[in-house]
């Protein structure tokens, strides 16, 4: 095998790459990349055997078509550190793997590419059709809900239901849900009413991947695996076993709930100075809707109390409600500053829920009052 390609297209796989390949394994031939060229492409492929990713590299020249196995930490540093604009011929003779650039030449170990796991292609026939945006937002708002240390091993990923013209995420780890979505257009039959579990880990690996707003998302599920396509990136990972948790009954029907308009980055400061006193052991902050303001206070035997009044546009009868800050702020971090947030409540045992208007919902639930 011998390629000639440019730096910059070849680290940007190999950083993408790095993601997926694990740094000890019991299987070494997993700490290296696959380099597969054809006449007609050259990709270089990762996998830990529970997400693998197929890069497509641009501006390649195939001199000869092959296959190698290369060690991703030490090429990804020779790649890194030299010159900008730097082509390098990549060659195999059998034995070893020759990497060599105008002013320096590295022979690396080559190990024999059967031995390599095969990395899924993205499957003819059926699949989901997104829009960019609307995937970078799905996982921004969802992942960070889940947990991954979790005993109920289906909350450390993101449920993906699937509908012929809808897309729902949902992120919980027992204590708070996040919930987006958006439109989704089936392609060949799309895949059909599929809610497969995704592992946190993968989602933020299709975010990192993501190309430009105006670059289409393709997802298709295929038995325990779900494939993620996006430019001339393809991301594969197994699905997370387990019950999901019945996430609908999260999100109650309150008519006659209170509802408070408020703008997401002006209570985001609000409630991270309220929670600068807060401890682990006393880390609520009391959420108090008066008539005209918001006023959030915190305290702690260690550090001492906070006041903070936030002004809103309420009239109505005054409810208290204690919720965790963290659980707060990580929803309003992942907002644009101007977004604009409906709180509804009903009392002080009651979950508190988080609308905006793009199809994001969220919701907490509180924490028993001192």
């Amino acid at each position: 095998m011998k390629i000639r390609c440019p730096k910059e297209s070849l680290l940007a796989a190999l950083q993408s790459a790095s993601a997926v390949v694990p740094s000890r394994s019991p299987k070494p031939v997993l700490t290296n990349v696959k380099v597969e060229a054809t006449r007609d492409a050259v990709v270089v492929m990762a996998t830990d055997l529970e997400v693998g990713i197929r890069i497509e590299l641009e501006g390649v020249e195939t001199v000869a078509p092959g296959a190698v196995l290369l060690p991703s930490g030490r090429l990804t540093a020779i790649v890194r550190e030299s010159p900008a604009g730097t082509v390098f011929d990549i060659h195999c003779d059998g034995t070893a793997a020759l990497v060599k650039a105008p002013r320096s030449e590295f022979r690396l170990p080559a190990e024999d590419p059967l031995e390599f796991p095969a990395v899924a292609t993205f499957p003819a026939g059926g699949c989901v059709e997104l829009a960019t945006p609307l995937v970078r937002e799905l996982v921004r708002r969802t992942v960070f809900a889940t947990d991954s240390e979790s005993s109920r091993y289906a909350l450390g990923g993101v449920l993906i239901e699937m509908t012929p013209a809808a897309v729902i995420a949902v992120g919980t780890d027992g204590r708070r849900l996040a919930r987006m979505q958006g439109p989704a257009e089936n392609r060949e039959g799309g895949i059909g009413e599929a809610q497969p579990i995704v592992p946190a880990r993968a989602m933020q690996l299709v975010e990192r991947c993501l190309g430009g707003a105006d670059q289409p998302v393709h997802l298709a599920v295929r038995g325990n695996e779900i494939l993620v396509k996006t430019g001339g990136t393809t991301i594969s990972a197994r699905l997370v076993d387990g019950r999901f948790p019945r996430w609908r009954d999260v999100f109650p029907d309150r008519p006659d709930a209170m509802r408070v308009q408020l703008v997401a980055g002006p209570l985001l400061a609000a409630v991270r100075q309220a929670a600068i006193v807060t401890s682990e052991q006393s880390k609520g902050v009391d959420f108090s809707f008066e008539p005209g303001q918001l006023v959030l206070t915190g305290r702690s035997a260690e550090s001492g109390e906070s006041r903070v009044e936030l002004p809103i546009d309420h009239s109505g009868a005054t409810v208290r409600i204690k919720l965790d800050p963290r659980f707060m702020s990580d929803f309003l971090r992942v907002l644009d500053p101007g977004a604009a947030v409906t709180v509804e409540l009903t009392d002080a045992q009651s979950a508190c829920v988080c609308t905006t208007e793009d199809g994001y919902g969220y919701v907490i639930m509180p924490l028993a009052a001192d």
